[in-house]
């Protein structure tokens, strides 16, 4: 008795179809109310998972003493280039942690009231680099420039 010969047709993409293939990672954050949608996607989501890490003192996270940073006990020293080092070590420790992305450049830029890091990201398996700016303060905390 032989087989019956199966037709496999082709799945038929529309426009909302091929907008979501492109999105290689998707999450959502509840971190600006004023946006109506809460989705993020690749970078945006990326950047994200980033500041959450830097909006944390190092030691902080219950369970996961490892999360975070120690930039917010540095701010505080006198900057040398022993803190310096520490910084950078820590911003490579936190970007290399995430697979989809590393670190090309990091500067830090001393201010009056803290420091200012301009770390250019390398989004793993892609050709596209990005400049993050952050500014740490001591009183008005971490904000992106």
């Amino acid at each position: 008795m032989p087989y019956k010969s199966i037709i496999i047709n082709p799945p038929r993409y529309t426009d909302r179809h091929s907008a979501t293939r492109t999105q290689f990672y998707r999450g959502f954050s509840t971190v600006d109310p004023s946006k109506d949608d809460s989705r993020l996607y690749d970078y945006e989501l990326i950047k994200q998972d980033l500041l959450n890490q830097f909006n944390v003192r190092k030691g902080e996270r219950v369970m996961n003493p490892d999360f975070g940073t120690v930039i917010w006990d540095s701010i505080f020293e006198p900057f040398t280039d022993q803190i310096k080092q520490e910084i950078s070590d820590d911003v490579i420790r936190i970007v290399d942690a995430d697979p989809r992305s590393s670190v090309l450049d990091i500067t830090i830029i001393e201010q009056e009231y803290g420091m200012m890091l301009e770390i250019t990201l390398q989004y793993n398996d892609t050709d596209q680099s990005e400049v993050l700016k952050l500014n740490f303060d001591k009183s008005a905390g971490l904000s992106v420039v």
